[in-house]
This record gives C-alpha cells, structure tokens and sequence, in this order.
C-alpha cells in the first residue's frame, strides 16, 4: 500500500474560549458563520457550525478552522496541536 503526506497548507484559525463571540478579536468569519448557544447559566456556551457533513459542536477551547475553500469546522485541540504549526 502506498503512503500519503497531507499537503502543506496555511488556514486561518481562532480558539473559541466558551463565551459569545459577539465581541472585539472574534474574526468575522467566524462571527458570521456559527451560532453561539448558552448554556443553562448564560455564561459560557458551545458554536453551532453548518459544515458540508452537518451541523457540529465546537465547545470551550475548541479551534475554528477556515479552510482553504472557505468552509469552516471545529478542531479538538490535541489534534490542531498534532495536526498545525504557527507560520
């Protein structure tokens, strides 16, 4: 079987910290394409993001990713961390 390198690509990516992203720092991209949800308190909620597989969760400290098609979707942070380097 063949072995395969993921090309090398620069995306745009913001870490959601729980809060509502209604505030200053907050990319518009992401602004405009997710829909925060509280929890029960009000304080801290998770992102609702439409993703061509669905709607999917971003939760606290999740990373929000631009793809290079413009689609965004979450990253658990152990897998950005694996997966991404700052340039």
């Amino acid at each position: 079987m063949a072995k395969y390198r993921k090309k090398p690509v620069v995306i745009e990516a913001w870490q959601f910290n729980g809060f509502a992203i209604e505030h200053e720092g907050v990319p518009a991209w992401v602004q405009t394409n997710t829909l925060w949800k509280p929890d029960d308190y009000g304080t801290k909620g998770y992102l609702l993001i439409t993703t061509l597989e669905g709607n999917m969760k971003a939760q606290a400290y999740d990373w929000i990713i631009k793809g290079v098609k413009g689609e965004i979707y979450p990253c658990k942070p152990d897998i950005f961390e694996a997966t991404y380097e700052k340039v």
